[in-house]
């Protein structure tokens, strides 16, 4: 059984990259662009946000070389060049590097070209900085500082901020986020992350609270405000459809204004929740696997914000600090 469920993906994968190939013939960089964004997606299966930032990086390259025959390490150099004279951060460089030389290992692939142009580039090191974490006592009083004015709207807010909290999940996982990935009986929730990795994420009785008056109370109010009712959605906007991104962060930020903490984003409550779980003793790895990171080195970066809180601890504390 899952020897023909796999033939049959494969199958499927070499129908869309053959329908990919099919549409190869053009020297447009722009058109090669817009076909190596569809290859991210139906083939390699990176996330969305990521295919539009390689795409809008690439058309930004395209923009000084229109032409496949523009396409050269000379350029390339010239193009990555300016990025630093216009002041972008290092991370900003890295995508960029790292979109263009994807782009062009497909070139090669697709034999639109016989030499991998950006071989030679190595991506700049990120720089690493301490994330904004909120203390216990701010997370706690976050949870009531929805400033939406329906109630509807505040219930939402609330199971919006709890589950953040509680769970460390992207904003763009709680987006997608189906009343169907809820398992009440278990307290779990099915996460769809980057690369459309599943996992499974496990939420408290606060969350659970929260999320049950959401369902049972207001998310039909929110609901009957759609033309097209939402059925799936777990989350919904002002308007009745799925919630984006942007409310989110929008609604997020609003309550860190309440509470005196500036710029406060669903990255900084993941920040929160993964720095307080270890605070409290949880292992590495299962923080990792909570949080979905493919790598445990991504996950480190938390145990240095750990140590920083108990280093600023022991000079409040300590009388020989």
């Amino acid at each position: 059984m899952g020897e023909s469920v796999s033939k049959v993906q494969q199958m499927k994968t070499q129908e869309t990259s053959a329908a990919l190939s099919s549409s190869l013939n053009t020297t447009s960089l722009i058109e090669l662009i817009d076909a190596y964004a569809k290859h991210l997606t139906l083939v390699a299966g990176r996330s969305a946000a990521t295919v539009k930032g390689y795409r809008s990086d690439l058309l930004d390259f395209a923009a000084g070389a229109p032409e496949l025959q523009d396409f050269h390490l000379v350029n390339i150099r010239a193009w990555l060049g300016q990025t630093l004279e216009d002041g972008k951060t290092r991370a900003t460089l890295a995508r960029r590097t790292a979109a263009i030389r994807g782009f062009s290992q497909w070139l090669v692939a697709q034999d639109l070209v016989s030499k991998d142009e950006a071989a030679t580039l190595v991506s700049p090191k990120k720089g690493r900085h301490l994330p904004k974490v909120l203390n216990e006592k701010q997370a706690d009083k976050l949870m009531r500082a929805s400033q939406a004015v329906h109630e509807e709207e505040y219930i939402r807010d609330s199971a919006l901020l709890e589950l953040l909290y509680a769970t460390g999940i992207r904003v763009a996982e709680v987006c997608g986020m189906d009343i169907a990935d809820i398992d009440f009986a278990r307290s779990t929730i099915k996460v769809t992350g980057k690369g459309n990795k599943q996992r499974i994420v496990p939420f408290g009785e606060n969350a659970a609270s929260i999320l049950r008056q959401w369902l049972d109370t207001a998310r039909p109010v929110l609901a009957a405000r759609g033309a097209n009712k939402e059925e799936k959605a777990c989350f919904l906007g002002s308007r009745g459809g799925r919630i984006d991104p942007r409310q989110v962060r929008r609604i997020v930020e609003k309550a860190g204004d309440e509470l005196g903490v500036e710029q406060l984003s669903p990255h900084s409550l993941r920040h929160t929740a993964a720095t307080h779980l270890l605070d409290g003793g949880a292992d590495l790895r299962i923080v990792q696997e909570l949080l979905g990171h493919s790598s445990l080195q991504t996950t480190q970066i938390y145990t240095h914000v750990s140590s920083q809180r108990l280093k600023e601890a022991f000079k409040k504390a300590h009388p020989r600090a």
